[in-house]
């Protein structure tokens, strides 16, 4: 599947207010499924299709009638989505918090099916055709993507409310390749704050910070946002003026955070044949609270996710390895090494090597998945109960299904093991 985003622009006040409308009639329906849920013992998702049906037809709340039936559909399905997540973790005794359904608040969209919207034929125009009558819009992207799709082949129409205006977003049933040559080259790569990653051959990637450069920009306008609320009463426009204000600056630190996470994702891709990376728990390391908006800032989750996707679509071969002592352990002889975190240098007492911590923990991360691609191409996995570094499904992403390149991955590995140009303490002095 892939998702094409555009801008809806040229609207009115009234066709913006009245697609506001479908999103609160949309979060209104979905609220309804979850009560019906909470209140009946053994609903299934098709009593919560047939609810949709119900609501549209009571007379006390005529305005569900007015949004399109795949819509309210729509919104039945992400109820049933949020209470089958929420089964699925109650049967998952490794997840403490179950995520129990809850009533949504400020909804932001309202998703329509293949109904309830016409495009115009050189697909520059939407027309919304539902019960809200919200019109016309006209459609603004960075290219006229749209264009080379049919019509058969978008699926899904969603309306989505941001800070800065109202997009549109296609889902389109289309199947993503791109060429890629085999070349042999590996790499791990070491998450962190100083530098944002590590390769295993020495290279690194600044951290751009963008919630740290903005942070003076955003104190001033949230002290002036504080100023103009005034408590038990009712808002007034310039309060909303500056909330609007602070929720665009937001919405900036967002969008640059996401494309450099693209970036960097794909240059890493294009340039490597097998990358593996350390699966963070990242929900866990943002309790630490002296860490907490230095971890957000970096977005490493976000930037896994990415480099998943383009190893998906370029076919290559990306791993997650448990990130256990690839810090402690020694990239050479193996020997463990204690460290705290300001010790930004690896000292090996025991073979005398010195290297920067996050490069020997890349090197530690690479070693780790070629134990796990060499286990995957033997057939002898492990255990992920009683073997720590079994290689488990979630863990390993094995997208080259050539046997033979993934061989010469492995072989690759254990030839550039070698440890070669790295310092020791008689090199430096120590």
């Amino acid at each position: 599947m892939l998702v094409v985003e555009a801008k809806l622009k040229n609207g009115t006040k009234d066709q913006y207010s009245k697609l506001d409308d479908a999103i609160r009639t949309a979060q209104f329906i979905r609220n309804k499924c979850v009560k019906f849920w909470m209140e009946n013992k053994g609903t299934t998702r098709n009593d919560l299709q047939k609810l949709c049906s119900v609501l549209a037809a009571d007379k006390t709340t005529p305005w569900t009638n007015k949004l399109n039936s795949q819509a309210r559909q729509s919104s039945a399905d992400r109820a049933w989505q949020a209470i089958s997540k929420f089964y699925a973790n109650c049967r998952n005794p490794a997840i403490k918090k179950k995520g129990f359904p809850k009533f949504k608040k400020h909804s932001r969209s309202v998703e329509y099916k293949l109904t309830g919207y016409k495009l115009s034929n050189d697909r520059r125009k939407i027309t919304f055709i539902d019960g809200f009558k919200a019109g016309t819009f006209d459609l603004w992207c960075s290219q006229k993507t749209l264009v080379y799709y049919s019509e058969q082949q978008i699926k899904r129409v969603r309306v989505v409310r941001r800070a800065d205006g109202y997009y549109c977003q296609f889902l389109i049933d289309y199947e993503r390749e791109e060429k890629h040559e085999f070349t042999g080259n590996i790499t791990g790569i070491d998450l962190g704050l100083k530098e944002f990653l590590t390769e295993s051959n020495g290279n690194t990637v600044e951290n751009p910070r963008y919630f740290r450069k903005s942070e003076k920009r955003l104190k001033k306008a949230q002290r002036r946002l504080s100023k103009r609320f005034k408590k038990g009463q009712k808002q007034s426009e310039n309060y909303h003026k500056q909330r609007r204000k602070v929720a665009k600056l937001h919405l900036k630190v967002s969008r640059q955070r996401k494309d450099r996470a693209i970036k960097d994702a794909l240059a890493l891709v294009q340039s490597h044949d097998l990358v593996v990376y350390e699966a963070l728990k990242v929900s866990n390391m943002v309790k630490n609270h002296k860490l907490s908006k230095s971890i957000s800032d970096a977005s490493w989750y976000q930037f896994t996710q990415w480099v998943n996707y383009f190893a998906k679509i370029h076919k290559i071969t990306c791993i997650a390895v448990a990130p256990h002592f690839t810090t402690i352990d020694c990239s050479v002889c193996g020997a463990k090494v204690e460290k705290t975190l300001s010790t930004r240098t690896h000292q090996c007492p025991s073979c005398k090597t010195v290297l920067d911590r996050d490069h020997n923990a890349a090197r530690n991360i690479l070693s780790k998945g070629l134990q796990q691609l060499g286990a995957y191409l033997n057939g002898s996995g492990g255990h992920p109960q009683t073997d720590p570094n079994a290689c488990r499904e979630s863990d390993l992403w094995v997208f080259n299904g050539d046997i033979e390149n993934l061989s010469r991955l492995v072989e690759a590995g254990i030839s550039n093991s070698d440890v070669e140009r790295i310092p020791r303490h008689s090199d430096i002095g120590a």
